[in-house]
């Protein structure tokens, strides 16, 4: 029935019995909050990573190049 199970139900009851009615939307809601800046820092390394590779990705093509341009003034 709907996915629900005797231990779903437990669960719920016991976090009603330890927080009680009151404080639940509280709990929601700073629940909420931290899953979001979690999410918002994980974002942020994402980012972070990815501009390493791309500046990594543009020091390699500067350092293939640099070699090229002493070989050929070696040979000039």
């Amino acid at each position: 029935m709907f996915g629900i199970s005797f231990e779903h139900i437990l669960i719920v009851g016991v976090v009603l019995l330890i927080f009680g009615p009151r404080r639940l939307p509280e709990l929601g809601m700073t629940m909420g909050k931290a899953i979001k800046n979690f999410k918002d820092s994980i974002s942020g390394i994402e980012e972070a990573n990815f501009k390493r590779v791309n500046e990594t990705g543009k020091t390699a093509t500067t350092a293939t190049e640099a070699p090229n341009q002493t070989e050929t003034e070696s040979q000039a």
